[in-house]
């Protein structure tokens, strides 16, 4: 009877657990918001959010492998710091873009993300509408295609990829990333299949 008792226990409290991260998911979706200062960026980074709570190993792969952030790093922001996945995105991407470590850039957004990532991203020397900023919006193509998850571009995207047309995929559902197809994919994580170049948060208050 005890372990019986144990296990059912244990099931319960499994089950709390994954209702606190629905609910977590739900609370960051809602308010979370990244203020790039491009529309198309914010709504993908929401998306990213999804796929990166869903499936978190292949995110950790993708900025391990591809946006050269040490691992332990990534875990430590998401598990310990509590950073969205958009966010974690970001600040790679954004340290790629002006070869930096990853590290330095997301110690910067940690202090001074007050003013979202549009003011950080130009104080680290990516000013809107540069051919740097062109780059880091560049970036999410190729991640996306290594998750086999859709992504619509934008006029300035389809420019960079025209032989990808306009019905290449859907858009999210609004800007907190509701979309569809919210799968991991063909994603291989570290098996090194995976097609495309790549570039390289928050929940407590990196808004």
């Amino acid at each position: 009877m005890r372990r019986i008792r144990l296990m059912s226990s244990l099931a319960v409290a499994a089950l709390l657990a994954a209702g606190a991260g629905s609910a977590g998911a739900q609370t960051l979706s809602l308010n979370w918001n990244p203020r790039s200062g491009d529309v198309w960026v914010d709504t993908w980074l929401g998306d990213m959010n999804r796929y990166g709570s869903r499936y978190r190993d292949p995110f950790i792969d993708e900025m391990v492998r591809y946006h050269g952030a040490p691992r332990d790093l990534v875990i430590d922001l998401l598990v310990n710091r509590r950073w969205a996945p958009g966010d974690v995105y970001y600040a790679c991407a954004i340290a790629q873009v002006i070869n930096r470590p990853c590290r330095y850039v997301a110690d910067y957004w940690q202090a001074n993300h007050a003013q979202g990532w549009g003011v950080a991203a130009k104080r680290l020397g990516i000013k809107p509408g540069s051919p740097e900023f062109h780059r880091l919006k560049r970036g999410f193509v190729p991640t996306y295609d290594r998750w086999s998850r859709p992504i619509s571009l934008d006029d300035d995207l389809r420019r960079a990829y025209p032989d990808r047309g306009r019905g290449h995929a859907h858009k999210p559902e609004n800007a907190r990333g509701n979309a569809r197809g919210d799968g991991p994919g063909n994603s291989k994580g570290n098996s090194g299949k995976n097609k495309g170049k790549g570039n390289s948060g928050k929940g407590n208050g990196h808004h």
